[in-house]
């Protein structure tokens, strides 16, 4: 029996047996030849950040693209909790340790230029101690620093809005973490820049 665990714009996720399919859902206002080619290169190109991110940190290994299935991910469902639900929850000795964890794991993506796009803690779930990285919809390739600084910088702003109390102490332990990465230098100069672009905008 299929059981529907979230349905956004882009998407259905849904939950069958021990298992999770990520569904694309068709655009009406689109071609339907280019709504098909759109989603299939979507899908395609996100098993494929996955099965290369499984590799390296704590995240569902998908099952290969398949034609019979052309806008479907299927993969294991990591029963855990959402971390954005739970991170509060913990003593702060506890959420310091797993903010650090999630610096080492987004070094090690970022050390083979995986971009996750939407790095916040509710993408994120806690199983065991571990944190698994989930939803890779919006990630690319790139060995761009900005890229690289983009990402963590869209973690800050997520600690800041969502994990509010401290998030300063928060983000300082993911930095601990991070610097696993061989150029985090470069990549804290660029979040700077970045920053400031932000504030020029408001």
């Amino acid at each position: 029996m299929k059981k529907i665990l979230q349905q956004g714009a882009e998407a259905i996720i849904y939950l069958e047996g021990n298992n999770i399919t990520k569904d694309r859902i068709k655009k009406s206002y689109r071609n339907s030849e280019l709504d098909d080619k759109i989603r299939k290169s979507r899908t395609r190109s996100e098993i494929k950040l996955l099965i290369k991110a499984s590799e390296i940190i704590n995240s569902p290994k998908p099952e290969e693209y398949s034609k019979n299935n052309p806008s479907k991910i299927n993969m294991p469902f990591i029963n855990g909790e959402k971390l954005s639900d739970y991170l509060d929850n913990f003593q702060l000795e506890k959420q310091k340790r797993i903010c650090k964890k999630i610096g080492e794991s987004t070094a090690k993506l970022h050390a083979s230029d995986i971009i996750h796009g939407d790095l916040t803690t509710s993408n994120m779930i806690l199983k065991n101690d571990e944190i698994f990285f989930i939803d890779f919809g919006l990630g690319f390739i790139s060995k761009k620093i900005e890229d690289k600084a983009v990402d963590i910088h869209l973690l800050k702003e997520a600690l800041e809005a969502k994990h509010f109390k401290n998030w300063e102490i928060l983000f300082n332990e993911f930095l601990k973490g991070y610097q696993k990465y061989a150029e985090h230098k470069k990549v804290f100069e660029q979040m700077k820049k970045v920053e400031l672009r932000g504030r020029y905008r408001h």
